[in-house]
């Protein structure tokens, strides 16, 4: 089965179908039928996650998740798997306080990731990738958690029945740049997040942003984080660029394919 490209220039977000010939990367572009044959031959899957959540005054509250939709989308053209619908609602402890961020709770973020998961393994999808733009502790626990529950319902089902999910964020490997091409202090809408936005969304950014490398408590848990850093802004977004953000995707592109690639290497 051949698979068309996915639009995703400028406003596209969801693939133009345009010809007989083009095949969905979407999953719910598929049909019944199409869905059961994807799961017969062993498709992977990737699920998207991200959030409505604050990124001064220069990103939107989109970023977390057009990020891993942009990375999935590009993985799956070149691996030939599926992107599941987006989740774009997370936990978001630290940047709860500044206007615009809405976030849910552990519980309800673990339940919906675990009943999604648990329903493409019984549909007869048997490797996944969880793969979220948000990385806060609290959000990836509860996404790890959700996965280690199917694992665990799932563990004597037999070594060809046995799904294989993975957990990660688009950031375990943007921030592997950090300390080679950008500082080591860089974090949340700074200088990597900033010029990776410019790459996929450019019509989103909305002004150049401000330095800012404020001192965060290191291990005390507060109620107020937004005073620590009231712009929502750790590092240096000014120091960001396009083509930044190109060789930035480029490379995460990179190693989700390759762990879409160690999914499938054992599979049945």
């Amino acid at each position: 089965m051949n698979y068309g490209e996915c639009d995703f220039v400028g406003k596209a977000v969801r693939k133009r179908r345009s010809t007989s010939q083009e095949k969905p990367v979407w999953f719910d572009e598929l049909s019944m039928e199409e869905a059961e044959r994807m799961a017969r031959i062993g498709k992977p899957i990737i699920i998207p996650i991200g959030s409505v959540e604050e990124h001064g005054d220069h990103l939107p509250l989109c970023t977390d998740s057009i990020q891993p939709e942009y990375v999935a989308l590009e993985v799956a053209k070149r691996k030939h798997c599926f992107v599941a619908p987006p989740l774009r609602y997370g936990i978001c402890a630290s940047a709860r306080n500044f206007p615009g961020t809405v976030s849910i709770s552990f519980e309800a973020l673990h339940k919906i990731v675990l009943d999604v998961v648990e329903e493409f393994v019984r549909n007869g999808f048997k490797r996944i990738l969880i793969l979220s733009g948000h990385a806060g502790q609290s959000h990836m626990t509860a996404l790890r958690l959700a996965a280690e529950e199917v694992i665990t319902k799932h563990v004597h089902d037999g070594p060809d029945k046995m799904p294989r999910i993975m957990v990660c964020s688009d950031y375990d490997f943007a921030y592997e740049l950090k300390g080679k091409y950008f500082s080591d202090k860089d974090g949340h809408a700074g200088t990597i997040e900033t010029a990776r936005v410019m790459s996929i969304r450019p019509d989103l950014v909305k002004k150049k942003g401000k330095k800012s490398y404020p001192q965060l408590p290191r291990f005390e848990i507060v109620a107020d984080p937004e005073r620590y850093f009231p712009s929502g802004v750790i590092g240096d977004p000014t120091a960001a660029t396009d083509k930044k953000g190109r060789k930035i995707n480029a490379y995460v592109i990179e190693n989700v394919g390759k762990l879409i690639d160690e999914l499938c290497s054992n599979a049945k």
